[in-house]
């Protein structure tokens, strides 16, 4: 139970912020369906990491296409935003956040309805051409193929538009990333380990330019006692239902 103290805090940081921006992990998602990847219950407890490092993908492709349909694309798994993404759309449409940054693969964001989302490990709803670099949606078509191959160039091997084990981010992504997060004066970090780097480089250069940092999160995380000013410590449904009532 968040005391009202603390939610008033947060809800007087809000109204008070000129930008505030969003950073969201792997949290916010579970109510979903979609397991963490660290932690009790996590997905790396279960497989092994290296099946989606890159250099293991172009080697042994079939080996990596079989754990990568079983953890992202299990049959008749229909996903839904929670009640925290349907939120977050609605401040943003009510000019309460500017952007959210997202370490998540989901799409589940801009599903809910926000605009401004920038996702620093791309997403699972498209494949790229390890060939010809072109990309496509990944089809039920594509994915029933033990490895998937490019329907353009007819060779190339197709792999899910996120970032693999051993492969940079976009660059103009953690750009965009980067300079919101120096812009903004609040960042609320939701249901993020921040672990996984450069990723959680993000909210830190908010903290580092002076901004105040906002953390919903039922655990601590390496935020918790490095960068965070105010712990909501409970699931973003709890916290984010309590303070949109607040809001508006």
């Amino acid at each position: 139970m968040i005391s009202p103290e603390k939610i008033q805090r947060a809800n007087e940081l809000i109204k008070s912020s000129r930008k505030t921006a969003v950073f969201t992990g792997a949290g916010i998602s579970v109510p979903c369906g979609i397991p963490p990847f660290r932690g009790p219950g996590g997905v790396w407890n279960r497989y092994d990491p290296g099946l989606l490092s890159i250099d293991r993908f172009r080697k042994s492709p079939e080996e990596s296409w079989d754990a990568i349909r079983e953890i992202f694309y299990p049959d008749n798994m229909v996903i839904k935003p929670s009640r925290s993404h349907e939120i977050l759309a609605q401040m943003e449409s009510k000019g309460f956040i500017s952007t959210v940054i997202t370490q998540n693969i989901d799409s589940l964001h801009s599903k809910a309805g926000s605009v401004n989302v920038l996702e620093l490990h791309g997403n699972s709803s498209k494949a790229v051409c390890l060939t010809c670099t072109a990309v496509m949606d990944l089809t039920t078509k594509l994915l029933a193929l033990r490895v998937p191959r490019c329907p353009h160039c007819s060779t190339g091997l197709l792999k899910p538009s996120f970032t693999f084990f051993g492969e940079p981010l976009d660059g103009r992504t953690l750009e965009d990333a980067f300079h919101q997060a120096l812009q903004c004066d609040l960042m609320i970090c939701i249901g993020s380990t921040g672990e996984v780097m450069p990723a959680a480089a993000v909210p830190a250069a908010t903290s580092t330019s002076g901004g105040k940092i906002i953390e919903i999160n039922p655990i601590r995380s390496n935020f918790t006692s490095s960068i965070t000013d105010l712990h909501l410590q409970a699931t973003s449904d709890e916290v984010l239902e309590v303070i949109s009532s607040l809001l508006f």
